[in-house]
C-alpha cells in the first residue's frame, strides 16, 4: 500500500473510531439522563444499605454504594397520589391542590418535566401514576396503570387514551416497557424517566417465583408492636392495625375462593394454581390447623404480612437490577442519573401498624438514593434533611434546566457535589385525608433535628410533642409536661414561620383559633 494511500484510509478511520468511543470519553459535554424510580410503600426499613439484615435488595443498595445515600429524606405529605404531586410541582399539597387520593390532579400548572422537555429533553412515564387526571402534554410520552393497577395481567392505558392488557407480573412488565422505550428513543437527546413501580402497595401479591422467599425468616416483632397508644388521642384512634385491621383474606390470601374472588380474577390459569397451592394448600391449612387466637393469632398475621410485603419487593429490586444492567450494557451508565426512592415511608408493625398517613417516623421518613458517577462520590452519605417537593427543583439544577418561581422546594443538587451550602434546619408536613381510609386524624407540624410539635385538628383539636433523641418511636407525648414553656414558645414560633413561608392558609387558620 502506498503512504498516501494508507494516510487516506487513516484519515477516513479516526472519526469512525471517535465514534464508539466509550461513553466516558463522550459524556462531559451532555447534558445528562435522569431515570426516577419511584415505588410505593417501601420503606427504608425494609432496604439494606439502610441497616436491614434480612431484606434481599442488592440493586437497590448498589445505587447508594454507587452514588448518595440519604438518612433524613422526608414526605411533605405521607400519601400516595399527593407524593407524586410533589414531584411534579415541588410544591405543597395545598398549593398544588392535591391533598388526598381522592382528589384530581391540575395537570395544566407548572409540572416541572415541561421545563426539561423545553431544554431538549425526551420526557416519558411508564407505570404506576395514581393522579386521577392522565399526562396528557406533561410527558412526551407515557403508558400508565389505571388508578392502583394489579399485580398480575395488567392493564395501561396509553396516550391514543386506550386500554392496553398486558400479559405477566406488573413489575417485570414496567422494566420491559420502559427499556423498550429508551432503546426506541431520540438518541440524539437527553432523557428523563419515570418508572412509576406498583410494588410494594397493598394487596402485596409476590411474583410467581418469589411465593416463600422469605418463609424461612422469622421476622423481629417490634418493640412497639404492642403500643397502648397512652396519651396519644390519634393513635389510639386510626384503624389500620395489624391484630384488628388486616384482614385474614384480603391481606394475608388465607382460605380465598380463587375463582371468585376479584383480586384473582385476573390471573391466568397456570398463575391461579401456583397461588392455589402456596397460599390454599399451604399457607391456609396452616392458619386452619393452628387455630390461633390472641397474641398468637397477631403475630402470626404479622409473620405473613412480612412475607408478603418482602417478596413482593424482591421482584422489585430485581428488576431494578434489570434497569441498571441494560444502563452498562448499552453504555448508558456513566451518563445517567438513576434515583431510587419511594412516595412515602410505611408501617411494618411498629406500634402494631401498617399503611401510613402519620407524621410519626416511620411513614414521614422515606427512602432515597442517587447515583451520577460524574458529580457524585461513590459512598456519599447525606444527613440533611430534604424533602420529596425538593426533587424538581434539585434534577432541573441537574439538567441545566429553569425552575419556576412557583416551586417551594430547594435544589439539593450543591449536597451533592459536597459543597458547603445553607440548608433548613426544620421541616414542614400537612396531612389531610380523614376519615376513610383508617381513621387518621388531619395534622400538621414540624421536625426539628430534636423535637417534633404535631397539631391535629378536625372533630377533636390537640397537640402533641416528642423529644426525638430521648424517645425516637414517639412513645411518650410530653406536651403537656412543657405547656408554656420557652422551648414550646419557639416551636410554635417556628411552626406559625414555616406556615407562613408554604403559605398554608388553613393551618394558619387553625393556629389563629
Amino acid at each position: 500500500m502506498s503512504q498516501p494511500t494508507f494516510y487516506k484510509l487513516f484519515a477516513l478511520f479516526i472519526p469512525i473510531w471517535f465514534s464508539y468511543a466509550s461513553p466516558a470519553q463522550d459524556v462531559k459535554h451532555k447534558k445528562p439522563n435522569i431515570i426516577f424510580i419511584l415505588s410505593d410503600d417501601h420503606t427504608n426499613k425494609a432496604i439494606g444499605v439502610y441497616g436491614n439484615k434480612l431484606a434481599k435488595t442488592p440493586n437497590i443498595d448498589r445505587i447508594a454504594n454507587e452514588g448518595a445515600l440519604f438518612n433524613n429524606f422526608f414526605v411533605t405529605n405521607s400519601i400516595c397520589g399527593p407524593s407524586r404531586a410533589a414531584l411534579l410541582t415541588g410544591k405543597y399539597s395545598h398549593v398544588n391542590g392535591f391533598i388526598s387520593n381522592d382528589k384530581k390532579f391540575n395537570i395544566n400548572q407548572f409540572i416541572f418535566s415541561r421545563s426539561l422537555a423545553e431544554s431538549g429533553y425526551q420526557t416519558a412515564w411508564i407505570g404506576k401514576w395514581h393522579l386521577e387526571t392522565l399526562p396528557q402534554d406533561a410527558f412526551s410520552y407515557w403508558t400508565i396503570l389505571p388508578d392502583q393497577g394489579h399485580y398480575f395481567n395488567p392493564d395501561f392505558i396509553t396516550q391514543a387514551n386506550d386500554t392496553v392488557n398486558h400479559k405477566g407480573y406488573v413489575t417485570d412488565i414496567i422494566t420491559d416497557l420502559s427499556k423498550d422505550w429508551i432503546e426506541k428513543r431520540d438518541k440524539d437527546k437527553p432523557f428523563f424517566l419515570v418508572i412509576g413501580e406498583k410494588a410494594t402497595h397493598r394487596e402485596w401479591l409476590p411474583a410467581l417465583e418469589d411465593l416463600g422467599a422469605y418463609d424461612d425468616v422469622t421476622f423481629p416483632v417490634p418493640s412497639t408492636f404492642y403500643d397502648t397508644y397512652e396519651n396519644r388521642k390519634a393513635a389510639a384512634h386510626q384503624d389500620m392495625s395489624i391484630s384488628g385491621t388486616m384482614k385474614l383474606g384480603f391481606d394475608l390470601k388465607v382460605n380465598v375462593d380463587y375463582e371468585t374472588d376479584w383480586i384473582y380474577s385476573r390471573l391466568d390459569s397456570n398463575q391461579r394454581n401456583a397461588y392455589r397451592a402456596y397460599y390454599g394448600d399451604r399457607i391456609s391449612k396452616e392458619f386452619n390447623d393452628r387455630k390461633l387466637t390472641g397474641k398468637k393469632l397477631a403475630e402470626w398475621k404479622f409473620q405473613r404480612y412480612m412475607r408478603d410485603y418482602f417478596s413482593t419487593a424482591k421482584a422489585l429490586d430485581r428488576n431494578i437490577g434489570k434497569i441498571l444492567n441494560f444502563l452498562d450494557d448499552n453504555g448508558l451508565a456513566e451518563n445517567t442519573i438513576v434515583i431510587y426512592g419511594s412516595d412515602q415511608g410505611f408501617y411494618l408493625g411498629e406500634h402494631g401498624w401498617f399503611d401510613k398517613r402519620f407524621i410519626y417516623e416511620e411513614s414521614l421518613r422515606t427512602p432515597f438514593m442517587i447515583r451520577y458517577p460524574r458529580v457524585i462520590k461513590a459512598g456519599t452519605v447525606i444527613e440533611q434533611p430534604v424533602l420529596n417537593i425538593d426533587w424538581a427543583p434539585t434534577l432541573l439544577a441537574m439538567a441545566d434546566a429553569p425552575a419556576s418561581k412557583e416551586i417551594q422546594g430547594k435544589s439539593f443538587f450543591d449536597l451533592l457535589k459536597n459543597d458547603e451550602v445553607s440548608w433548613r434546619d426544620r421541616i414542614y408536613y400537612h396531612y389531610y385525608e380523614y376519615p376513610q381510609p383508617h381513621r387518621v386524624m388531619p395534622h400538621f407540624g414540624i421536625r426539628t433535628a430534636k423535637f417534633k410539635l404535631i397539631r391535629f385538628y378536625g372533630e377533636q383539636d390537640f397537640w402533641e410533642l416528642y423529644d426525638l433523641e430521648k424517645d425516637p418511636q414517639e412513645l411518650n407525648n410530653i406536651y403537656s409536661e412543657f405547656e408554656n414553656s420557652e422551648l414550646l414558645i419557639a416551636l410554635k414560633k417556628d411552626l406559625a414561620i414555616s406556615i407562613k413561608e408554604y403559605k398554608d392558609d388553613l393551618a394558619a387558620e387553625i393556629m389563629s383559633k
